[in-house]
C-alpha cells in the first residue's frame, strides 16, 4: 500500500531509490560501504564479533550462583539463541554481501527489520523479547568495535563508495553533521529525516551536495521498512512510500525534466555575472572540505565565501587536527582556486554541531540547556586557546600560497572583538619569530545576532568586511530554534525585522566602503536575489549548486529599477507579497 508523508522540502528535486534506515538510537555506529574485496573479510570480522559473543555468553551461564541459577540461565540461553539466530546472523550477513555494508552498519539495519516483527506481534510475552534482541545485538556492536577494519584501520574509520544497481535513499529520525560529512562522499540519492528545519545542517549539507531531501517529515523512519521503494518530492516536501506503477512513472518523467533544466544554467557557468544595467555581482561559494573546491570552480564560482573548517574537526573520536594538519588543508584550497579569493571562517562548533571531544560538563550543558545560547562559535574559540591559536597559525601560513581572509562566526562583544584582533596578532608574531612565511589578511565578522547588525559602525572600526549569516540571523532575531521542526513554521526569512537588519548592514558596510556579503541559506534562494540586489549586496556566496540559478537572476535582474522599489518592499506588511507583485509587474 502507497503512503504520503508530508515534511519540509529543503532540497529540489526528486530522488526514486531503496530505502535506507539508520536508526537514531544507534547513531554511534559507524556507516560505511566496503569495496568488493573486503566483503569476506567483514564477513569474518561479523563472525569473530559473533563467537566473541557467545564465549562472554557461555563464561555468564558457568558464573551465575546457584540460587539464581534457573531463571537467569533460562535468560542467557534466550540470548545464545537470538544470537545464532538465521534471522539475525544470516540476514545480517547478507547486508555485507549484497549491499556491501559494513559489519555495524549491517547488524544494524537487520536490527531494525526484526524490531519491526516484534512490535507487530500480538503475544505481549514475544514483544518484550524485543529488549532481549537489542542487548544481543549490543553485545556484538560493542565487539566489532573492539576489532579492526579489513584495511588496517580502526572500525567504521573509512568510506566507501560502493551500492548494488538500485539507488539508495537514507531514512534516520535526525542526522548529525558529522554523520553528514561521513555520508557525503557517499551513493545516497536523497534524505528524509523526522526532524529538522529547512536551516538545519542536514538541509545545508543535503543542498550542497544537490540531492532532494525532506525533512521534520515526523514519523517517516517508523513508517518506513528497510529496503521499501521511495520517492523524495523535494519541491512540496512529500515523502512516497511503495509509490504505484504509475506514480513512479510520473515522477522519473520529473526527473528528467529537472536533468534537462539543471543542463541549460550549467551553459551559464562561464558566463560573466553582470546584471542588465552593468552591476558586476560576485558570485562565491560555500564549501566544507578541500574537495569541495573542485565543485566550486566547475559551477563557476569566482571564489570561496565561506570554508566552514569545522569539518576538519568532526568524525575524529575526540582528536583535533594539528596545525600542520589544518594548514595542509587550507593550502589546498587556497592552491586550487589559483588566485581566487579563500574566506575561511574559524571553527564554528556548539548548539547543533557538536564535537566528539566536548568535556561531560560541556556535553551536559549542550543537552539540558539551549545550546544556540551557549558555549559556541567565537566563544568556544577564545574559551580554547590553545586550539584557536593553532588553527590561526594554520590559516596564515596558507595565505602565503593566495589571497586569504579570516572570518569570525557569532561576534556579538566589542571585548570578544578585542581578544580576536589580540590572537592574530599574536598568531603573527609567533610565525615571525619562526621564520615562517605569511602575508597580510583581511579580517571579516559574520553578522548574524541581532546585536551584531545593530553595532555596525562599531564593528566597522576593526574588521575590513563583513558576512551576513542569514540562517542564524533569522534564529536570533526571531527567538525560533531553528533544528526544531515544532516551531519551524515560524522559522520566516522574509519577516520585515529581519529584512531590515540585512538592509541596514549592507548600507552600513557600503558607506564604511568595506566588503560585505551574504553567505547564509537566503543567498542562494532565488526568491530573494532581486531584494538583496536592490539593498546594495554584490557579493553572495552560497552552495555550488545553486550557483547557476542565482547567476541567471542576476543577468535577468536591472538593479536601478529595483532599487527605487526597495522601500515599499520592506516597509510591507507582507515583504514577501510585495516583492511577488514587484517583480511580476515588470517587464521579462
Amino acid at each position: 500500500m502507497s503512503i504520503q508523508v508530508f515534511g519540509q522540502p529543503v532540497s529540489r528535486g526528486v530522488a526514486i531509490g531503496r530505502a535506507v534506515l539508520v536508526a537514531s538510537s544507534r547513531v554511534d555506529v559507524a556507516h560505511y560501504f566496503i569495496d568488493t574485496d573486503q566483503v569476506e573479510a567483514e564477513v569474518a570480522r561479523l563472525r569473530d564479533a559473533r563467537n566473541e559473543v557467545a564465549a562472554e555468553l557461555g563464561a555468564l551461564k558457568s558464573e551465575v550462583l546457584e540460587e539464581a541459577h534457573a531463571e537467569l540461565v533460562a535468560l542467557l540461553d534466550v540470548h545464545l539463541m537470538l544470537l545464532h539466530d538465521e534471522m539475525l546472523s544470516d540476514a545480517t550477513k547478507q547486508w555485507i554481501v549484497e549491499r556491501h555494508y559494513n559489519a555495524e552498519w549491517a547488524m544494524s539495519a537487520q536490527l531494525e527489520v526484526i524490531a519491526r516483527q516484534f512490535d507487530e506481534m500480538e503475544d505481549e510475552y514475544l514483544r518484550e523479547r524485543k529488549a532481549d534482541l537489542e542487548q544481543v545485538v549490543e553485545r556484538v556492536l560493542k565487539a566489532l568495535a573492539r576489532q579492526t577494519a579489513p584495511n588496517g584501520q580502526a572500525a567504521g574509520s573509512g568510506a566507501r563508495d560502493f551500492a548494488g544497481e538500485d539507488p539508495l535513499i537514507l531514512v534516520a529520525s535526525d542526522i548529525s553533521p558529522a554523520d553528514m560529512l561521513q555520508f557525503k562522499r557517499s551513493v545516497f540519492t536523497g534524505f528524509v529525516t523526522d526532524v529538522g528545519g529547512r536551516t538545519s545542517h542536514t538541509a545545508i549539507v543535503a543542498r550542497s551536495m544537490d540531492i532532494p531531501a525532506v525533512v521534520g517529515a515526523r514519523e517517516a523512519s517508523r513508517i518506513v521498512r528497510q529496503d521499501d521503494w521511495i520517492i523524495i518530492d523535494g519541491d512540496t516536501g512529500v515523502l512516497i512510500v511503495n509509490p504505484s506503477p504509475i506514480v513512479l512513472e510520473e515522477y522519473r518523467f520529473r526527473q528528467r525534466q529537472i536533468e534537462l533544466e539543471r543542463a541549460k544554467l550549467n551553459r551559464l557557468r562561464h558566463t560573466p555575472s553582470v546584471t542588465l544595467d552593468g552591476q558586476v555581482i560576485e558570485l562565491l561559494a560555500n564549501i566544507e572540505l578541500p574537495s569541495d573546491a573542485a565543485a566550486a570552480i566547475e559551477a563557476g564560482a569566482v571564489g570561496v565565501g565561506l570554508f566552514r573548517s569545522e569539518f576538519l574537526f568532526m568524525n575524529r573520536n575526540g582528536q583535533l587536527p594539528d596545525e600542520n594538519e589544518q594548514f595542509e588543508a587550507y593550502r589546498a584550497v587556497v592552491q586550487a582556486m589559483a588566485g581566487m579569493p579563500v574566506t575561511i571562517r574559524t571553527v564554528d562548533v556548539g548548539a547543533d554541531k557538536p564535537l566528539d571531544r566536548m568535556s561531560a560538563h560541556e556535553l551536559r550543558h549542550e543537552h539540558s540547556l539551549n545550546p544556540a545560547l551557549g558555549l559556541r562559535a567565537i566563544r568556544w574559540s577564545l574559551a580554547e586557546p590553545e586550539m584557536f591559536g593553532r588553527q590561526l597559525r594554520a590559516i596564515l601560513r596558507a595565505s602565503a600560497f593566495g589571497r586569504v581572509r579570516i572570518l569570525v562566526p557569532m561576534v556579538a562583544h566589542m571585548s570578544e572583538v578585542q581578544q580576536v584582533l589580540q590572537a592574530v596578532d599574536r598568531a603573527k608574531a609567533q610565525l615571525s619569530a619562526d621564520g615562517v612565511a605569511y602575508t597580510e589578511v583581511e579580517l571579516g565578522a559574520m553578522i548574524e545576532v541581532p546585536a551584531a547588525a545593530l553595532m555596525m559602525p562599531s564593528l566597522m572600526r576593526h574588521f575590513d568586511f563583513v558576512s551576513i549569516g542569514t540562517n542564524d540571523l533569522i534564529q536570533y532575531t526571531l527567538a525560533i530554534d531553528r533544528a526544531d521542526e515544532a516551531v519551524a513554521h515560524l522559522y520566516d526569512p522574509w519577516h520585515p525585522a529581519v529584512l531590515q537588519l540585512v538592509e541596514r548592514t549592507i548600507a552600513c558596510a557600503n558607506e564604511a566602503g568595506k566588503g560585505v556579503s551574504v553567505c547564509g541559506e537566503m543567498a542562494g534562494d532565488s526568491a530573494f536575489t532581486e531584494l538583496l540586489l536592490a539593498m546594495g549586496l554584490r557579493s553572495f556566496s552560497m552552495h555550488p549548486a545553486q550557483v547557476a540559478s542565482i547567476k541567471q537572476r542576476v543577468l535577468r535582474a536591472d538593479v536601478r529599477a529595483l532599487r527605487t522599489q526597495i522601500g515599499a518592499v520592506l516597509a510591507a506588511d507582507s515583504p514577501q507579497e510585495a516583492c511577488v507583485a514587484l517583480l511580476k509587474s515588470r517587464p521579462n
